[in-house]
């Protein structure tokens, strides 16, 4: 590139053409005139008269004031008259502008009329700037690291950084583009749509201009018109993209896991059907094979996929035969990615998480990736489609199972012709029995066929059936039977199969049947023990069945089943001779589910043995694989025990389904539907956990009676499990029957007994029955005292869950008691790290933040953190419930940036961890949106809490209190918009729903009480207002009593409704009492009590106490310092209010250096936390504007003033003891009644 040099005596001259080593330099953007200067002119010296040499000679005094001696300008930098280098420039000049120190933009119609840079004037000039509207410009935006804007006066304006907002709002280009984001990461289409608007003198130039934005070269040839430049450009574009599809997104093809033959035959018409149907540019190609089960549609589409798998980046394939083997296949594929793509971080290590559903979104989001366009998914064995007609609840929705992206190619093979979601293909038999002899050949590795007439006619018998081929081949492989004895056997067996089961005889497939049938024969002739197991798999689930999950048999189970599980050896000789004659193969996906690896059949083999196999229903087998799967549910005590539960979720499935239709007796098979019911509740399926500890509990009652233990466990598990439903009655009534049944059964003092009461009193907590949780701790500990001791973990539980109550209470010092307590005992009897241990720490925590003491709740939280991310690992829930309460506190401490990484990686693990729709998911999503709403992130709030409502709808159904909770936050969020009528239906909707679901006295309900109260003050209904605050100050002080931090905070507010009342004298005594009650109850330097203090400052201002006042400012003030740190302080919003009053008071007294000072202070804070454009901030900008042009002794009038101090309850979730909360809550796992 040539270069011009500003020289010592001030004039330009330019350099050589240089290549190596170029010099650090500037360069100009800007629109041409009409007298520009050229190459020529420079070479000359005549450009110094033309208008043009001004911007030469800005650009070169602006770079030499930015200590650079070097800068370009594109007039005269380039010899114009030389093609060749006229070409080479404008394929360079995105890299050249990249390279650049600094960029001057040069604005020739943006007049700065005033030296204020919030002066509307310029800013309007520059929105509608010809600059934004030419071609070359847009590289010259976005390629540069620095680009400065300057006006006509060749004033600075701003950079690309201080102005994003308004450029992005300009151009319509992200802001990520202008960061020095790889631009690959647009699609091509939204990278086109940027210069779609732009214009330029020469119409290739349109062209031509884009080359940077695409990374591409191509030879410039004007003349040629904008069509075929536009050609030319989109060839290189579709090359370029091809490479980094290649080098970003590519995946090793392997078909490994998939069953395939060695040679493929036939089937070419719909081979070149599905070529033609999915070739294209990347854009979304869809085709669906539908056919008879057998007939040959995998084969098919694995055919394709090896033809064509150059043409793709990747070829995954999903087993969407069901959801859980559908979210397998998923784990599969992220192992893929991640594997090839290592830095694809949130993709890796996915296998063992106990929620697949992030796993899904994870793929499915990679799959969409704006460049990933040219993979190829195979959805194979979707038979059972969720579509109309289809009342199935295990039907699949393969929609919610397809990446969002409008792009890439999908092959999706089902039984059903209903399945219309891309051009549709019905595959037919073989016609011609040359290709059926081929197959025949190839499996069973015999050779001339075409020569042996016996093997023509067993090909004509099956007619063109592949799988029906198949089968027969691999059963001729493992045997010496000929084609005739095999064709002989056939036909015998198939005329009894026709005798004895008429429904299938309807069925085209017969022939598939007949196969398996003399399959089975022969393997009842090698191993009798691989027969009677493929008998008893009708009753499991087809996928994965292992080892271990049959070892629980006993002396009255039959002798074959024992022999069988005797060992493994035993075992897996019987799975090798169904293996061998192709009826089952290793299940891939069990390697890493903790035990052996299982096997599996495929779906129509399975549909064999439970319709032809077992022709007659055999309740005794059925009621055997139910008992295997109910005794193989893990305990809490088992490591990881969500990978086993996982892996028995599709039997249980079965076995459910077994037990609810009526198909076996319930006599002595109970405890496994109570084991049934512990699985689904392990695993959130809420709803079905009930089903079957509903179907456990009546026949426990019938069995055993009501009064018996068994049953009693069952009632506590319910109860366990309405209490998470949110139908809080239905648990309490559970509850108290199960009391009442062990007290009678075992006694008041035994420990399950005590398991019922700790539970009771975790339930009279949720209802806000404080009273009655304390009596069922208090008596569960005496309990446990007196038949455990002092020090067992099990009275420690309780201590520790009284320590809840207590905090709940607000008794803090009692708390901390009883916490210090079960840390001390816990600490002796299972060590500091334990996690029981650490749960313990995390409540102290907790509770150390609601006594205001900061420093000690994050020294707490973080041993909590590290223990966790040591002995669970940094993406355990656990972990993640102290990440969030580390969000919380950092909010408090007004560290909001680090609250946000605590909330944002809780939110991330969860979702992982969980899915996306998992309530303690939801929890942290409505924290975001509080702490969204504090950094005045309104619209960002927004979408979290009705991203969090909507969730808790769904999954806890619309009255549920958590719901509630997030809809009273939705009318804060509302108030603060001031969108009062929306936040008023808010808060009504949730005071109904609160007072119908706990009472209109619980002290959640108070909450939403308080919160009209605060709307209809800021609605100016005071009378309104008043009465609210008076109802939630009478019910606090009913249910928690006149010093509880909750009643101080409505006489808090109280005051301030007095204040704006003028009531001031009654405001004064609201807030003194509000005071005394939050020093003796939280101390004097208490952030809540600090409110306060802050508070009486404010009225002793209105009502003239200047003096006053400021003591109460700069006590307030102090106190912040001393709870949160000097650093803190300064972006902690209460504190920052209280330096705004200074500031205001100062200002009354005329004070105006310090109240500039103290409005400084808070502005600089309130832009760093909440940002300059906030509206606080701009009110402290007005006032400090306000302030400097004051003339002597001159007042402010009609600005802003401080906010006080109102106690909102904005409600966060998942912050109290979010582990040992459910201490003393474990199910009764291993009770089980034979």
């Amino acid at each position: 590139m040539r270069l011009l040099k500003y020289e010592n005596d001030g004039e330009f001259s330019l350099t050589q053409d240089i290549t190596d080593n170029i010099p650090r330099y500037a360069i100009l953007s800007h629109t041409w005139g009409a007298e520009e200067v050229t190459f020529r002119d420079m070479v000359d010296g005549k450009g110094k008269s033309k208008a043009g040499y001004e911007k030469i000679r800005f650009c070169g005094e602006q770079a030499r004031r930015d200590g650079l001696q070097y800068f370009w300008v594109d007039t005269c930098c380039i010899d114009k008259s030389s093609s060749a280098e006229l070409s080479e420039a404008i394929n360079s000049m995105f890299r050249w502008y990249r390279e650049s120190t600094r960029c001057y933009v040069y604005l020739s119609d943006v007049l700065r009329t005033t030296a204020n840079s919030d002066d509307p004037t310029w800013e309007s000039a520059f929105r509608k700037s010809r600059w934004f509207t030419r071609g070359w410009t847009l590289q010259e935006l976005i390629a540069p690291t620095s680009v400065e804007f300057f006006s006509k006066e060749k004033e600075l304006l701003g950079d690309k950084t201080s102005l994003e907002r308004h450029v992005c709002e300009i151009t319509k280009i992200p802001a990520k583009a202008f960061r020095e984001s790889p631009l690959t990461g647009f699609s091509i289409a939204e990278r086109m749509s940027w210069a779609e608007q732009r214009e330029t003198t020469r119409e290739e130039d349109q062209v031509y201009s884009l080359l940077g934005i695409f990374d591409i070269s191509i030879p410039v040839i004007y003349g040629e018109g904008k069509r075929k430049a536009t050609k030319r450009l989109r060839e290189e574009i579709d090359k370029a993209l091809k490479g980094v599809k290649r080098e970003d997104f590519s995946v090793a093809f392997s078909l490994s896991d998939i069953p395939n033959i060695e040679h493929f035959v036939a089937r070419k018409k719909e081979l070149a059907e599905m070529n033609k149907t999915l070739s294209g540019d990347g854009s979304r190609r869809t085709v669906v094979l539908h056919g008879l089960g057998g007939i040959g549609k995998t084969q098919l589409a694995v055919a394709y996929a090896k033809q064509h798998k150059d043409n793709y980046s990747a070829v995954f394939w999903l087993n969407i035969k069901d959801k859980n083997s559908l979210m397998q296949s998923f784990v599969k594929i992220a192992k893929q990615i991640s594997r090839e793509h290592p830095t694809v971080s949130w993709l890796s290590n996915v296998a063992t998480k106990e929620n697949l559903d992030e796993v899904v979104d994870a793929v499915k989001a990679w799959l969409s990736l704006p460049s990933n366009t040219r993979w190829l998914i195979i959805y194979d064995n979707y038979d059972n489609p969720k579509i109309a007609g289809n009342t199935d609840p295990n039907s699949v929705d393969i929609y919610t199972f397809l990446p969002e992206s409008h792009q890439g190619s999908i092959i999706i093979t089902t039984r059903s012709s209903q399945v219309e979601l891309g051009c549709c293909i019905q595959i037919r038999k073989l016609g011609n029995v040359g290709d059926s002899l081929v197959i025949l050949s190839s499996v069973s590795r015999r050779q001339e066929l075409v020569n042996d007439p016996d093997a023509v006619k067993l090909a004509e018998e099956l007619d063109g059936f592949p799988l029906a081929l198949a089968t027969a081949g691999a059963y001729l492989n493992q045997t010496s039977i000929s084609f005739s004895d095999y064709l002989r056997l056939y036909k015998e067996s198939w005329a009894k199969l026709q005798k004895r089961s008429p429904v299938l005889g309807s069925y085209k497939d017969r022939t598939l049947h007949s196969t398996w049938q003399i399959s089975f024969y022969y393997v009842e002739q090698r191993n009798p023990l691989s027969a009677k197991l493929l008998c008893l798999w009708a009753y499991f689930d087809n996928q994965d069945l292992w080892f271990e999950l049959l070892r629980h048999s006993d002396s009255a189970d039959p002798e074959w089943i024992r022999e069988l599980t005797e060992d493994e050896l035993s075992f897996h000789d019987a799975m090798r001779v169904l293996s061998n004659h192709g009826l089952v193969e290793v299940a891939k996906s069990s390697e890493e589910w903790g035990e052996s690896k299982g096997y599996s059949i495929h779906e129509c083999v399975h549909l064999w043995t439970v319709h032809a196999l077992n022709q007659e229903w055999d309740s005794d087998l059925a009621r055997l694989a139910v008992k295997f799967v109910g005794a193989h549910v893990p305990g809490v005590e088992d490591v990881r025990p969500w990978l086993i539960q996982r892996r028995l979720l599709q039997h249980a499935a079965r076995c459910s389904f077994i037990a609810m239709k009526g198909m076996i007796a319930d006599d002595g098979i109970e405890w496994a539907y109570h084991q049934l019911g512990l699985l689904y509740a392990d695993q959130g399926k809420l709803a079905e956990a009930q089903s079957i500890y509903e179907r456990a509990l009546a026949g426990k009652e019938k069995a055993l009676g009501t009064e018996h233990t068994s049953t009693l466990d069952t009632v506590n598990n319910l109860g366990i499990l309405y209490k998470a439903q949110g139908k809080l009655a239905k648990a309490q009534s559970m509850y108290e029957r199960a009391l009442a049944g062990y007290e009678k059964a075992l006694g008041a003092e035994h420990t399950s007994t005590l398991v019922t009461v700790n539970n009771l009193g975790l339930l009279y907590k949720a209802q806000g029955k404080l009273a009655e949780a304390q009596s069922m701790y208090e008596r569960a500990l005496a309990g446990y005292e007196k038949a455990l001791g002092a020090e067992h973990t099990s009275t420690l539980d309780t201590v520790n869950n009284l320590g809840l109550l207590y905090e709940a209470q607000g008794r803090l010092a009692e708390a901390q008691s009883m916490y210090e307590r079960a840390l001390a005992g816990k600490e002796k009897a299972l060590g500091a790290e334990h996690t029981s241990t650490l749960d313990t720490v995390n409540n102290l925590g907790l509770l150390y933040k609601a006594q205001g003491k900061l420093a000690d709740a994050q020294s707490m939280y973080e041993r909590a953190l590290a223990g966790y991310e040591k002995a669970l690992g940094a993406e355990h829930t656990s972990t993640l419930g102290t990440v969030n309460n580390l969000g919380v506190l950092y909010e408090a401490q007004g560290k909001l940036a680090d609250a946000q990484s605590m909330y944002e990686r809780a939110l991330a693990g969860k979702e992982k961890a969980l899915g996306a729709e998992h309530t303690s998911t939801l929890n942290t999503v409505n924290n975001l949106g509080v702490l969204y709403k504090a950094q005045g992130r309104l619209t960002e709030a927004q979408s979290m809490y009705e991203r969090a409502l909507a969730g808790y709808e769904k999954a806890l159904g619309a009255e549920h209190t958590s719901t509630l909770v997030t809809v009273n936050n939705l009318g804060l969020l509302y108030k603060a918009q001031g969108k009062l009528a929306d936040a008023q239906s808010m808060y009504e909707r949730a005071l109904a729903g609160k007072e119908k679901a706990l009472g209109a006295e619980h002290t959640s309900t108070l909450v939403t009480v308080n919160s009209l109260g605060l709307l209809y003050k800021a609605q100016g209904r005071f009378a309104e207002a008043q009465s609210m605050y008076k109802r939630a100050l009478a019910g606090y002080e009913k249910a928690l009593g006149a010093e509880h931090t909750s009643t101080l905070g409505t006489v808090n507010n109280l005051g301030l409704l007095y204040e704006a009342q003028g009531k001031l004298a009654d405001a004064q005594s609201m807030y003194e009492r509000a005071l005394a009650g939050k020093e003796k109850a939280l101390g004097a330097e208490h952030t809540s009590t600090l409110g306060t203090v802050n508070n009486l400052g404010l009225l002793y201002k209105a009502q003239g106490k200047l003096a006053k006042a400021e003591q109460m400012y700069e006590r307030a003030l102090a106190g912040y310092e001393k709870a949160l740190g000097a650093d803190n302080v300064t972006t902690y919003m209460p504190a920052l209010n209280t330096v705004w009053s200074l500031g205001s008071l100062f200002e009354n007294k005329n004070d105006f250096a310090n109240a500039r000072m103290m409005y400084s202070k808070a502005l600089a804070g309130f832009e760093k936390v909440v940002g300059p454009d906030h509206q606080s901030s701009r009110n402290l900008q007005n006032k400090l504007r306000a302030l400097d042009s004051l003339k002597e002794n001159s007042a402010l009038v009609g600005m802003e003033e401080p906010m006080n101090n109102s106690q909102e309850g904005l409600s966060r979730l998942g912050a109290e003891g979010t582990r040992q909360n459910s201490k003393g809550y474990k199910p009764l796992k291993k009770r089980r009644l034979r």
